[in-house]
């Protein structure tokens, strides 16, 4: 009897550990299509998009402000803020990244250093490839400070996701999801 208990346990703890590592994966899959997609548009079609997004930050901000800015005013610090709309979402985009691949590697592994290690090697291989993607790309180039960025991105994603499972985890053996 207790055999079997303990053979259902860990079988169901396998299933757990494989189905966490697949939801991550599809995620990451679906994340490297999007990052693909932004990455393959040529420089006008991409600036066309962060300022797009950079616009509507700014009618956001002076709407909650109550600023009433003219739209000269408006343009301008859209202009000012583009650059920084378009580093933040690369930031995010890899911080993003490093969770998922935390998470399809932290059923299999205890968090440590090696861990971490995997996580910001891979973080690291993706930016270049994506950098290096962009240099086919009409308009665009591939720059180390992205692959830094981008990296200190996917650190950010491990921490917060290890942070979080620790916060979470903390004297709570009964909602640990793995050893």
């Amino acid at each position: 009897m207790c055999k079997k208990i303990f053979f259902e346990w860990k079988t169901d703890e396998k299933k757990r550990k494989w189905a966490v590592t697949g939801v991550a994966a599809l995620l990451l899959f679906l994340l490297y299509l999007v990052i693909f997609v932004f990455s393959g548009q040529d420089s006008e079609k991409s600036s066309s998009v962060s300022m797009e997004v950079t616009e509507k930050c700014v009618d956001i901000a002076d709407k909650v402000t109550g600023s009433n800015w003219s739209k000269p005013v408006k343009q301008k610090k859209a202009e000012f803020l583009e650059h920084y709309v378009r580093k933040t979402a690369h930031f995010c985009e890899y911080a993003c990244m490093g969770i998922l691949v935390s998470g399809m590697w932290r059923p299999w592994k205890k968090r440590s250093w090696k861990l971490f290690l995997i996580v910001i090697v891979w973080v690291f291989v993706s930016a270049s490839l994506d950098e290096f993607h962009q240099t086919f790309v009409s308009g665009r180039y591939g720059g180390i400070s992205d692959v830094i960025l981008d990296t200190c991105g996917g650190m950010f994603g491990y921490f917060v996701i290890s942070a979080g499972e620790r916060l979470f985890l903390r004297n709570k053996s009964e909602f640990k999801i793995f050893s």
